[in-house]
């Protein structure tokens, strides 16, 4: 921010410490992105924060748009604009708050890419007959990471942060610890639970060093693996075995597959990990969508 002015950035500084109070890094970031622009647009306007109004932020939403922005992207930023319009009411940097007349576009949720069940089992059920299935630690770090994504529909973030202990075999749970530090306890498979043991056994022990700590899932160097190694591992993994999917694909999948095979929105949504259970209703179009389709497939007077 130094090529900002003071006032300026005294402003955005004080911004980020009240975003970053209960909102993720990526969501600062976003947030502190859009007020940088809107800032931008006033001074060109020659409104000035003293002059901002609901005019002014309808303005530079239309900008927005003009220059391409998807119904999603012009949700995320009415939201912002909420929140900085706010912000500069309450600390007394304009007089009225205009945020609260903005509407906001409702965002286009696309359907999630799901893998089908016969996709997942060849991909899952044929490690045993690779040649490599008991060698080299990587190979058994992937079946591992691949399993237990698929097994429990947790995030990769999540995967990554797993440390040896949270693993209950008796119980056959998973304690994992989401957004905002939430913890959860999931339900995981005994395939999911194999995969792991033989990590656990032949795997870590030759990868893992003095630092290693308690980290489930270490990377080439012993550390805790990073997010990016995880999806390489996947992609990798997935390929090997006849199919591809990024590592949310596997997250909506097993969504998809628990509610397809009876599973309630409710114990889907608290297996994620969703705050709101809206989050959870997108996988019901998925299996609604799958469903008319094997109907229409398959039925005689479709």
């Amino acid at each position: 921010m130094s090529a900002d002015p003071p006032e300026r950035r005294s402003l955005l500084e004080d911004l980020r410490g009240h975003l970053a109070t209960d909102r993720s890094p990526h969501t600062v970031r976003a947030y502190l992105g859009d007020a940088r622009s809107l800032l931008d647009y006033l001074d060109e306007t020659g409104c000035g924060v003293g002059g901002l109004d609901i005019a002014a932020l309808r303005g530079w939403l239309a900008r927005m748009r003009d220059r391409g922005a998807g119904r999603s992207t012009m949700a995320r930023r009415v939201a912002a604009a909420r929140v900085v319009t706010a912000f500069l009411h309450r600390t007394g940097r304009i007089g009225h708050d205009p945020g609260p007349q903005l509407s906001a576009p409702s965002p286009h949720r696309a359907l999630p890419a799901v893998l089908s069940e016969q996709e997942t089992t060849r991909a899952l059920g044929t490690a045993e007959s690779s040649p490599d299935a008991g060698g080299a630690a990587p190979l058994l770090r992937s079946r591992a990471v691949v399993e237990v994504l698929y097994a429990t529909g947790i995030r990769v973030a999540e995967l990554c942060g797993l440390d040896v202990d949270d693993i209950d075999r008796d119980r056959r749970t998973l304690r994992v610890y989401g957004k905002g530090g939430k913890e959860r306890v999931v339900p995981v498979g005994a395939p999911a639970l194999e995969a792991v043991g033989a990590w656990l056994l032949e795997g870590r022990p030759r990868m893992a060093v003095p630092a290693s700590g308690p980290a489930l899932f270490l990377g080439a160097r012993g550390g805790r693996l990073g997010t990016r190694s995880a999806r390489r591992d996947v992609h990798s993994y997935l390929r090997s075995h006849g199919t591809d999917a990024a590592p949310h694909a596997l997250r909506h999948s097993a969504a998809t597959h628990l509610l397809d095979g009876g599973a309630d929105l409710r114990s889907v949504q608290e297996i994620l990990g969703h705050a709101s259970l809206s989050s959870t209703q997108i996988y019901t179009h998925v299996s609604i969508e799958r469903l008319t389709r094997t109907y229409n497939r398959a039925h005689p007077r479709a």
